[in-house]
C-alpha cells in the first residue's frame, strides 16, 4: 500500500490525521539494529510516557486503519501477554531507572482482554518496569461491547483516570453504515457502567461524514453525548482509506465534512466546552499532565504496534493495515525470543530539520499553539527563521495568526486553520518523510 502526502495544503482539508510525526509508513528496517541500551543511554528518563498496545478487537470497524485484528483465540492472547512480558524485561534491563509521568493503554481495544487477562497485563507491567500506574494519569480505551462491569472494576482498581469509548454515532443506522454494528441501548448501558465506576474523565468519540448523516442526525448524536456531560469529546472526520472496510465506497465529501465539523465545534463551544485541537474538546479546568511534554519528552512503547520515542530515534515493529499482514506481524511478535526484544528493529532517525518540524507540527496543531520562546531556546533561532515561507503560505490562506511581533508570544492557527489541521500537518512534512511514505509497501 503506497501512501501519498502532498505538500499543498489546499489540495484537500482531509489529507491525514497527524497524531505523530513522522508516520510509521516512513519507518524502515534499521541496519544495523541498535541495542536499546545504546538507544536510551544519553536520554533523559525523568518524564517518560508509557504506552501499552493491545492489538485485538471484537470487530473491525469499516473506517478503521489501526494496527489490530478481529478476534483472537485464548492461546494467542496468552502468547501475546507472554511476549509483552519478555519485551518489558528487555526494556527494564536497557533503561537505567526510568520514571513515568503518564501512561496509556490502547489498541485495538484493551478491554477485549478479560478481567483476569487485564489483571495479568497490569501485574507484569508494574512488576517488571517498576511503573506505579496508580500514581500517574492513566488512559484506557474501551468499546460499548467490552465495557463490562468486571473489566471496568479492574481498570478502576489499577488507577485508570481516563476512559475513552468509541461510540461514533448514537443512531443505529449510521453505526451500521460505518460498519460498526452496535445498538444504541448497548452504548447507553456501557456509558452508565462507566459513570457508575467513577472514572475521573470520560471521553466519547464521535464521527462525522458517515454515509447518510445529516446536520439533524449529527446534532442528535452530539446531544446524546452531551447528555452524559463527558469531560472530553473527540470529533473525528470519517476517513476512507485503502484496505479498510469502507475503502471500496470512497467518495468526495469534503464540503459535507467541513460543514459538520463547524456545526459540531460551534455546538460544543456553546455547551461550555473549550477546544484543544481540531478533534479534542474538554470541559474547562481540565488539562493534560503537566509533567509530560510530547514535543520533548520520550515515550516507551510495549506491544506489537507501540512506538517508542527518543530525541532522535523513533522505533517500533512492522506496520500494516490489511488484516492478513497484521495477523502475520502479530504471529511473528509472539514468537520472538527474549534477546530479540533488546534491539530496535524498525524506525526513523530524526535529523535536526525533522526534530524542528516535529516540534512545530505537534505544537501548531494544538489550539494553544507554539510558544516562540521555547522553540528559540531549544533550536537556537526563531521558528520564522526556519519555516518562514511555509508559515507565510498558511497565513496567506487565513489559517495562521500573524502578529506584528514575531519574536514573542505564541504562534497559533486561526479557527479556520484548526478546521484544516489535517491539511496543515501534512503540508509541514519534510521532503524526506514524504518520499519514504510514498514508497511504503505493506508486507
Amino acid at each position: 500500500m503506497a501512501v501519498t502526502v502532498t505538500s499543498d495544503p489546499g489540495a484537500s482539508p482531509y489529507q491525514g490525521y497527524v497524531y505523530a510525526y513522522p508516520h510509521k509508513t516512513a519507518y524502515r528496517p534499521l541496519d544495523p539494529r541498535p541495542s536499546l541500551e545504546r538507544v536510551w543511554a544519553d536520554e533523559p528518563l525523568g518524564h517518560l510516557f508509557l504506552y501499552l498496545h493491545i492489538p485485538f478487537c471484537e470487530m473491525r470497524c469499516g473506517f478503521c486503519n489501526l494496527f489490530t485484528r478481529t478476534g483472537a483465540p485464548e492461546e494467542l492472547v496468552d502468547a501475546y501477554l507472554d511476549a509483552l512480558e519478555r519485551q518489558a524485561r528487555a526494556v527494564r534491563d536497557a533503561l537505567a531507572g526510568p520514571r513515568f509521568a503518564a501512561a496509556a493503554i490502547g489498541g485495538g481495544t484493551p478491554t477485549y482482554l478479560s478481567a483476569a487477562e487485564l489483571t495479568r497485563m497490569f501485574d507484569l507491567t508494574e512488576k517488571i518496569t517498576g511503573a506505579d500506574l496508580r500514581a500517574v494519569p492513566l488512559a484506557v480505551e474501551t468499546s460499548p461491547a467490552t465495557a463490562t462491569a468486571d473489566r471496568l472494576a479492574v481498570l478502576v482498581e489499577r488507577g485508570t483516570t481516563r476512559i475513552s469509548i468509541g461510540v461514533q454515532s448514537f443512531i443505529d443506522a449510521e453505526a451500521r453504515a460505518a460498519v460498526r454494528p452496535q445498538k444504541r441501548q448497548e452504548v447507553e448501558t456501557a456509558l452508565g457502567r462507566i459513570r457508575e465506576a467513577g472514572f475521573e474523565t470520560l471521553n466519547i468519540d464521535l464521527i462525522y461524514g458517515i454515509d447518510g448523516q445529516t446536520e439533524a442526525s449529527w446534532r442528535y448524536s452530539l446531544d446524546a453525548a452531551l447528555a452524559w456531560r463527558p469531560e472530553e469529546i473527540y470529533l473525528y472526520p470519517l476517513y476512507v482509506r485503502p484496505l479498510t472496510g469502507l475503502g471500496r465506497r470512497a467518495r468526495d465529501w469534503d464540503d459535507q465534512r467541513l460543514a459538520l465539523y463547524r456545526q459540531g465545534r460551534d455546538h460544543l463551544l456553546a455547551a461550555g466546552y473549550e477546544q484543544v485541537s481540531m478533534r479534542m474538546f474538554r470541559l474547562p479546568g481540565r488539562s493534560s499532565p503537566a509533567e509530560y511534554t510530547c514535543q520533548s519528552d520520550g515515550m516507551v512503547g510495549l506491544g506489537c504496534g507501540a512506538r517508542s520515542y527518543t530525541s532522535d530515534l523513533h522505533y517500533s515493529y512492522e506496520y500494516a493495515v490489511g488484516a492478513g499482514a497484521v495477523r502475520g506481524i502479530i504471529d511473528d511478535y509472539v514468537r520472538l525470543p527474549a534477546e530479540e526484544f533488546a534491539v530496535a528493529n524498525v524506525g526513523f532517525t530524526l535529523d535536526e530539520e525533522d526534530r524542528r518540524r516535529r516540534h512545530l507540527i505537534q505544537s501548531l496543531l494544538q489550539a494553544e499553539g507554539l510558544e516562540r520562546a521555547a522553540y528559540r531556546d531549544r533550536f537556537g533561532a526563531g521558528v520564522e527563521t526556519h519555516f518562514g515561507e511555509e508559515l507565510e503560505r498558511l497565513a496567506a490562506r487565513g489559517w495562521l495568526e500573524h502578529p506584528a511581533d514575531g519574536r514573542s508570544g505564541r504562534l497559533r492557527l486561526t479557527a479556520e486553520g484548526l478546521a484544516h489541521s489535517d491539511a496543515v500537518g501534512p503540508a509541514l512534512f519534510s521532503g524526506r518523510v514524504r518520499t519514504l511514505m510514498a514508497g511504503y509497501k505493506e508486507r
